[in-house]
């Protein structure tokens, strides 16, 4: 086959997920429309998290015949997927691969409209605006899937026995219930949530990026974790004036042990990040000029015209918890079948618990809505099997990639260490529990 008739391919980056199609290229990196992938320089970074080629993998697209009308429910029969972002449309376009026919009915709180939210951490150094970052309008992908939507509505109650699910726009019966519903961010009662922007979804991220396209700002990001970090880099290359804050004295504290925290902190220093630890946030007031006053437990205080909260998430228990479902930091699901404790609710994405940890990752998603899919349709399969996603930094400065899940009782020790690179090792029990790279020299 000829250069000129093969396909054109799409690759996934394994650690964000952002698709690298032949046929467009990356022409803001360097490659132009038409580029195939085994024609990418090896250095070649993604252009969303900074990996290089070698953490692609070939993407097979799920091609999922257009439905062209949404099939009719009788008498309350089908399948309700509550959740409008990544993991309610996993669940949707997995269904419909296997069923063409089968109702379905998608609930999400928000508009629904389809986007990939790790770009969020990265978007505003990257000029986008909302309207970029959608992919595909959540009634367009309705429309496509043969999907009866609701928009903007909230469940206010699930009764189990009688498979009802109480909405703000009534309620709806169901044959299987899908819970997709996600995690909220983790806001303390000194974070008013009036003064602060929490960026979990595209909405929230709007709002913040009209604020920041005004020109340069004071911003405080509360929190030093994953996402905190992320958006210190962001904002930064953005132009804008950041600090860091966090209880801890050094970012992604029991992430990453010191001498990998400490590498981390420098490379924020030098793109001009404002590290401030050891500190915990003991309120915030507004004054009549949109200036934020943050003021800390031992008595400093600061001025920020934004202040953005990444306190990490929760999920929130409410709808569980009334409908007798079990519960444990998260909505409990078999490891295998991410069946609830009722044989008719599944769930999946940010909103469960195995073994009593929450999975927030976007690598398994795909995975688990496959899984759900074959049960609610009645099709054998093999079973999920969670495997640790490889958890990769989208800091470009300096590329974080940690292998493994860290333990407090582990003992890190170094590998390899270099100028501006690190390679470390930690130990549990005579085994090795996790592997850690930093910097450039990171695969």
């Amino acid at each position: 086959m000829s250069a000129l008739t093969k396909p054109w391919l799409q690759f996934i980056c394994r650690a964000c997920g952002l698709i690298y199609d032949e046929e467009l290229g990356d022409p803001d990196s360097g490659l132009p429309p038409g580029t195939r992938f085994e024609d990418i320089p090896d250095d070649w970074e993604c252009p969303l998290c900074g990996v290089t080629k070698t953490d692609f993998e070939l993407f097979v697209k799920r091609e999922v015949e257009a439905v062209g009308h949404v099939p009719s429910a009788h008498r309350g029969t089908g399948v309700v997927v509550v959740g409008g972002g990544l993991s309610g449309w996993a669940m949707v376009e997995a269904i419909r691969e296997l069923d063409g026919s089968v109702p379905i009915t998608l609930i999400s709180a928000c508009n629904g409209n389809r986007y990939h939210k790790p770009e969020l951490s990265l978007a505003v150094s990257r000029g986008q605006t909302a309207q970029s970052l959608v992919r595909e309008t959540a009634h367009d992908a309705a429309a496509r899937l043969g999907v009866r939507l609701y928009t903007e509505t909230s469940v206010v109650g699930l009764t189990p026995a009688l498979h009802q699910l109480r909405t703000t726009r009534g309620t709806l019966n169901y044959t299987k219930l899908v819970l997709a519903q996600g995690a909220r961010p983790a806001l303390p009662a000194a974070l008013p949530p009036g003064l602060c922007w929490r960026v979990n979804n595209l909405n929230e991220w709007s709002g913040l990026q009209a604020c920041l396209s005004q020109g340069p700002q004071r911003i405080a990001i509360v929190g030093a974790g994953m996402v905190g970090c992320e958006l210190a880099e962001d904002f930064a290359r953005a132009g804008h004036s950041v600090t860091l804050i966090d209880r801890n004295p050094l970012p992604l504290t029991g992430l990453l042990p010191d001498l990998a925290a400490e590498l981390l902190l420098s490379s924020q220093q030098r793109l001009g990040i404002t590290f401030v630890g050891s500190v915990q946030v003991a309120g915030i007031e507004g004054t009549s000029n949109g200036v934020k006053t943050l003021a800390t437990e031992c008595g400093r205080q600061f001025e920020f015209d934004q202040v953005v909260a990444a306190t990490g998430l929760i999920t929130d228990g409410r709808l569980a918890h009334n409908a007798g479902l079990a519960f444990d930091r998260g909505i409990q699901v078999d490891p295998t079948t991410l069946m609830t404790s009722d044989p008719d609710i599944h769930a999946l994405g940010d909103c469960i618990s195995l073994a009593g940890l929450p999975c927030r990752f976007v690598e398994p998603i795909s995975l688990q809505a496959n899984v759900i899919a074959h049960a609610l349709l009645g099709k054998a399969h093999a079973g999920y099997v969670h495997v640790q996603p490889v958890i990769r930094l989208k800091t470009r400065s300096l590329p974080i990639v940690l292998r493994g899940l860290p333990s407090a009782a582990g003992t890190w020790r170094v590998v390899e260490q270099g100028e501006g690179h690190l390679r470390m090792e930690q130990d549990l029990d005579g085994l090795m529990a996790s592997t850690l790279q930093v910097g450039q020299a990171a695969a």
